[in-house]
């Protein structure tokens, strides 16, 4: 809960919009005072048809996967935060990105995921000691920072399929809602393992 405060509570880097909505309907709000009012727009998220309660095989994962890069002028992105109640922490950045939308799939037992990763393309006004740079072993604004979104966090993008798309924003909410209980629990069985 104290990160979930010092990220709502840290100032913007230089070209970022940042809220920390603390309901679906806040969060609505702010997308739509990014992206305007008239224009529609889609929620992504990364799905999977891996059953959990299995373990995981890796094996047969070495092979080129599908992708598409989507074309959206401006995105939004919500990520769940932990914290008591429901809290989204959603930005908007200037700076040049790319989001993506990634087929990957396990022929051996039929697994596949489709994620939403998004590819930073100047990180000039990050912090220095951010965590991408260290994992990656990259100083800012040297090379694109791509990462993967976890199921439970929300890219708005404006609308590119004409229909059926109300429905399904919905419905990501609330398999949002969902999995992010899931999610917890899971993790909450595994850190007490750890103890």
């Amino acid at each position: 809960m104290e990160e979930t405060l010092r990220v709502c509570e840290d100032s913007p880097i230089k070209g970022e919009t940042k809220y920390c909505a603390t309901s679906v309907e806040a969060m609505l709000n702010f997308v739509h005072e990014i992206m305007g009012e008239k224009p529609q727009i889609e929620a992504l998220s990364t799905t999977t048809t891996h059953d959990f309660s299995e373990e995981y095989s890796t094996t047969h994962l070495n092979h080129p996967q599908n992708y598409t890069i989507l074309d959206a002028p401006k995105t939004v992105v919500c990520h769940t935060m932990p914290c008591a109640y429901t809290v989204f922490y959603c930005h908007y950045t200037i700076s040049k990105s790319k989001v993506l939308k990634v087929e990957l799939r396990n022929d051996a037992n039929g697994d596949k995921v489709e994620a939403i990763a998004v590819c930073h393309l100047d990180s000039s006004q990050w912090s220095p000691s951010h965590v991408s740079f260290r994992v990656l072993g990259i100083l800012p604004a040297t090379s694109p920072v791509c990462h993967f979104f976890p199921s439970d966090n929300l890219v708005w993008v404006p609308k590119t399929i004409a229909n059926g798309h109300e429905t399904l924003c919905y419905c990501l909410l609330m398999r949002v809602l969902i999995i992010t209980c899931i999610c917890v629990l899971f993790f909450e069985y595994t850190f007490d393992d750890d103890k």
